[in-house]
């Protein structure tokens, strides 16, 4: 992925990243505001030598007493400080805990103390700070040594708490500010993951990169239709997707100039991806540009072909393939007089035999004889190996890729099943992809939401089909 496939993915899934942003703010924010206010208040206390009689004695009693007031600063967290405290506040606690509160520091190069104590009051903060370091004066004149019963050390309170106006804790914008770029980072590394693990093919652009097999259309997909059904193209004639199809006769034609495809096998991965509806599309289209098209339903697992174009299909291509009819005899023109079709048949137990046989391959010989086109709709490349055979018999086979269903390593594998058996792939057709705003503009007008809100409650009238006889679905 490139630094364009990221944000593609990011436009794509940003319903997830905004989600997971907003559920990090708000979760952060609710359990700040839950959280009991946290005070805090200062109290310092002073260390010193009691007395020095002489410069030298001053000089050695301050370095003494830098040297030892980090350890006292030490015993204001330590029980023989705490559990006087706790007597005195008359509190419901340990000193174990109660240290949890209480924080004394010595500045570099100080004599000094700087005793900070946590509560969930104001008053609470300070009255305990000052009750600590009036407890830790007491102790550390107790520990001193002593000359004359007099204490070496002494300490001072210089700095009393007061009770501070403000709470420092919790800070509500801050922790939701956490809670949203927590939530928005997590958001985006899903998203990201999403789209590495997904492999489906969903645009156009995406079956270009994915194979050296040119792309030869594109088959648009309305919003609000799941699919562009039946025979568009004679049906409503100026349907985006009925320029597709247009546009895909026209690329075959400039496929190979020097020898023109004459015969072709429309095919798919898998199955659903819209191959019989292509094939009836495009033999359609090329009909409208005046050349004589044999549609043939040679899919004999599913055949779909007469019942979308409303046909008879009692009789068909197994009634030529075992010797019950001419191909003439099975032939119904449908619609243009240039368009011919010939329905599939009765279905046999032995697919692959008939489209292996040699009467097969007179058949088709038979058929490019008397038209300009003939056109195979087979069974999908993947579950069966059909398409590949009937490949092989025709100048090569057109894949449709449903871009709403079909996965990348399907897509492959398909085009590799064709390469496997010499056959050629003349190219891939895009079904199914996202309508873009150049597609409606010589087409129909892209509905608002409000009009497609109303089309649920009110039916459309049918379209006129100049002819032909009811498209299936």
């Amino acid at each position: 992925m490139d630094l364009r496939d990221y944000v593609a993915a990011l436009r794509k899934r940003w319903y997830i990243v905004a989600v997971l942003a907003i559920l990090g703010a708000s979760a952060a924010f609710a359990q700040a505001h839950a959280s009991p206010p946290q005070y805090r208040a200062q109290s310092t206390v002073f260390v010193s030598i009691a007395r020095g009689a002489t410069t030298q004695e001053l000089v050695q009693g301050s370095t003494f007493t830098q040297d030892i007031v980090q350890s006292y600063a030490k015993l204001a967290t330590m029980p023989v400080v705490l559990d006087q405290v706790i007597y005195d506040l008359d509190l419901d606690t340990t000193p174990k805990a109660l240290a949890e509160q209480i924080t004394a520091e010595n500045p570099l190069d100080t004599v000094i103390i700087e005793i900070d104590a946590v509560a969930t009051t104001s008053t609470g903060a300070s009255d305990l700070a000052n009750s600590v370091a009036d407890e830790l004066t007491t102790t550390i004149t107790n520990l001193s040594p002593s000359s004359n019963k007099k204490a070496a050390v002494e300490v001072t309170v210089v700095a009393r708490a007061d009770p501070p106006e403000e709470a420092f804790a919790p800070r509500t914008r801050l922790a939701a500010l956490v809670g949203f770029t927590a939530g928005f980072g997590l958001g985006v590394a899903i998203a990201v993951v999403r789209a590495l693990l997904d492999t489906r093919v969903r645009t156009a652009a995406e079956i270009e990169q994915l194979t050296d097999v040119g792309l030869l259309g594109a088959i648009p997909r309305r919003r609000g239709q799941r699919r562009s059904r039946g025979a568009v193209t004679a049906i409503d004639p100026h349907n985006v997707a009925a320029e597709a199809y247009r546009r895909l006769q026209t690329n075959l034609q400039y496929l190979d100039a020097s020898s023109p495809v004459r015969s072709m096998v429309v095919t798919s991965s898998i199955g659903g991806e819209g191959k019989s509806t292509t094939s009836i599309n495009l033999a359609l289209a090329i009909a409208e540009q005046g050349q004589r098209v044999l549609l043939v339903d040679a899919d004999m697992r599913r055949p779909a072909v007469a019942d979308y174009c409303g046909l008879e299909g009692a009789a068909g291509l197994t009634t030529v393939l075992i010797g019950k009819a001419e191909l003439d005899d099975v032939i119904q023109v449908w619609g243009d007089a240039n368009l011919h079709v010939l329905t599939m048949g009765e279905i046999p137990p032995n697919p692959a035999q008939l489209i292996g046989s040699p009467r097969m391959v007179d058949l088709l010989e038979e058929a490019r004889s008397s038209y300009d086109v003939v056109i195979l709709d087979s069974p999908p490349l993947l579950p069966v190996a059909d398409g590949a055979i009937l490949s092989r018999l025709t100048d090569g086979a057109l894949v449709v890729a449903n871009c709403r269903t079909i996965h990348r390593p399907q897509v492959l594998e398909a085009i590799d099943s064709l390469e496997n058996v010499d056959a050629r792939c003349l190219g891939i057709v895009a079904n199914q992809v996202r309508d873009t705003a150049a597609h409606t503009y010589y087409g129909q007008p892209e509905q608002g939401w409000f009009a497609r809100l109303l089309s649920g409650f009110v039916r459309p009238r049918e379209p006129r089909q100049q002819g032909y006889p009811a498209a299936g679905s």
